[in-house]
């Protein structure tokens, strides 16, 4: 997929407007302003079009985790491993930012219409080396971006105890 077709389609999910974007981008340590924003957003055949680079889109979904999350408690002193830009890495930022069970991740996909098993699924997250290993095609992300759109998270009312 397209990097700013998933920036549109997080927007929508999320609802978030112009300066939340860019509070977002800022915190994973890209810097824009709202006509660049604006522009990254439009699709490509329209006029102003401004493709956003897989470092930007990285930083915007670093971002995100640190807006939903908040910062570490712990501050690593390691630098981070960054595995190439791929639906799979969109999909895994997304899960950890909304702090996302497989069981989420799966009720989203079936809201699209979209039904995977727990172990495809699991197979999404692996390292790529990994023999279990698969690519998160565009459709799975697609879908995945759709189904977002107004999933709660849901919560337990009470705790049950005996």
């Amino acid at each position: 997929m397209i990097n700013s077709d998933i920036l549109r389609r997080i927007r929508y999910a999320f609802k978030f407007n112009d300066k939340l974007m860019l509070e977002i981008f800022q915190l994973g340590g890209i810097v824009l302003d709202k006509d660049t924003l604006i522009n990254h957003l439009k699709k490509e055949e329209e006029e102003g079009y401004v493709p956003l680079y897989p470092r930007a889109m990285t930083g915007f979904l670093d971002g995100m985790i640190l807006k939903m999350r908040g910062a570490p408690k712990t501050p690593t002193t390691q630098p981070v491993i960054q595995e190439s830009f791929s639906n799979n890495l969109v999909l895994r930022k997304i899960k950890i930012a909304c702090e996302f069970r497989d069981e989420d991740l799966l009720a989203i996909l079936k809201r699209s219409e979209m039904e995977i098993s727990k172990s495809e699924l699991s197979a999404l997250f692996r390292k790529k080396d990994h023999k279990n290993y698969k690519e998160c095609g565009d459709q799975i992300l697609r879908n995945f971006l759709a189904g977002l759109h107004g999933y709660k998270k849901s919560q337990p009312t009470e705790l049950k105890t005996k």
